[in-house]
């Protein structure tokens, strides 16, 4: 989740600078950016339909194919808890 909120605060400060100097940014259109989402979800629509044809449950082809590669891998926030945990163990080992 941090990663996210970096770009997200990097893309605001970059906004804010292209504000200041009064230029436009080379973000494309929102039209642009919902045919790249059309297709992104056409891409899985063949793997899907194959999923069905062979009797699979959905659910196998949304975990393994669809979800992996729509969204990518989403941060666990269980690592970082084992992380934060393991970092106050050995802040007390120190004092």
């Amino acid at each position: 989740m941090k990663i996210y909120l970096l770009s997200l605060g990097a893309g605001l400060l970059v906004g804010i600078v292209y504000s200041l100097l009064n230029v436009r940014s080379p973000a494309p259109p929102v039209i642009a950016l919902v045919g790249l989402l059309g297709i992104l979800v056409g891409e899985q629509i063949i793997p899907f339909a194959k999923t069905l044809w062979s009797r699979e449950p959905a659910a196998v082809s949304w975990l393994q194919q669809i979800k992996p590669h729509m969204f990518g891998h989403l941060p666990k926030g269980g690592d970082l808890i084992d992380l934060a945990h393991q970092a106050e163990a050995k802040a007390e080992e120190r004092s």
